[in-house]
Parts: C-alpha cells; structure tokens; sequence
C-alpha cells in the first residue's frame, strides 16, 4: 500500500472558485481536462491572484465537493475573507484526514497523482478507516528543486 498517514485537523475553511464539472464521473480524460482548462482560466483572468492575495498562507487548495448532485470543482485558499468573484465558503470539519504526501512536475500532475494514489489504492485497501463523503482536497505547498510538492487531505471515519 502507498505511504499514508492519518492526521487530526483542526476545521477551516476555504474561499473558492469553482465550476460544474459536466464529464460523467467515470470519465477521468474528460475531468481531468475540465480541470486543466479551468485552472488556466482562473490564472488567465486574475481570479486566482486575487483568491492568493487574501489568503492566510501559501497554499493552493483544488476541491472537490458533491453539491445539489453535481460535482463540483474548486480552486481555493485558506482564508476566512470574502471576495465578489469567489463562488464558494468551504468548510472542512474538524475530525482525521487521510493525508498522502507527493511531488510532480506541476500542480495538474501532482494532483493527479495524489488522488489516484488515495482512491485507487489507499481507501480501496483500507481496513480501518473510510471515506464518507464531504470536500477533499488536493493541497499545493510550495516548489523545491523544480518541483511542486504538496498532499492530498480527504477527511475520513473509522470503521
């Protein structure tokens, strides 16, 4: 099984934009292209700079959430600001996260990997905990020698 770690965290929220992915959900190609041409928008238009500018650290939050039965996608920061342009105050609750650390290339890469690597082999094979729904989130930290590094949090339940 693929390095794991289960964390407690504290709730926080966070201040997204987001759009309606319209791809079924079984349909990876299809997603994973709605996401890359929506994250280039939100770079290209300034609403991404203006998520990082109210934000309370350097992380870049891509989430997704189940809302009104359709899937969701958003670009977020942790703040408990309010912007005009953003779509979504997310909540995420107090309680244990599946945490699975990694680096790629890019944001998209990374993100990819990490949840492949968390709903294709860790909750598959996991005896002691499960995902129950609610936000999760890939979490972009920072660069090191030409890579980005970040984690993927999913909160989850003990079994």
């Amino acid at each position: 099984m693929a390095n794991y770690a289960l964390e407690e965290k504290e709730s926080f929220t966070v201040l997204g934009i987001g759009t309606d992915l319209k791809s079924d959900y079984t349909d990876y190609a299809g997603i994973n292209k709605e996401k890359l041409e929506f994250w280039q928008a939100a770079q290209q238009d300034g609403r991404l700079d203006a998520l990082k500018a109210v934000a309370e650290n350097d992380y870049i939050f891509a989430v997704n959430e189940a809302v009104n039965n359709k899937m969701m996608y958003y670009a977020g920061v942790m703040t408990n600001a309010t912007l005009p342009e953003a779509s979504r105050v997310i909540l995420f609750p107090k309680g244990e996260y599946l945490v699975v650390q990694g680096e790629a290339q890019t944001a998209d890469m990374l993100g990819n990997m990490l949840t492949g690597i968390a709903f294709g082999q860790v909750l598959p094979e996991a005896k002691d905990f499960a995902y129950v729904g609610g936000p999760n989130a890939t979490v972009e930290m920072g660069q090191r020698d030409g890579m980005v590094f970040g984690e993927v949090w999913i909160p989850v339940v003990r079994k």
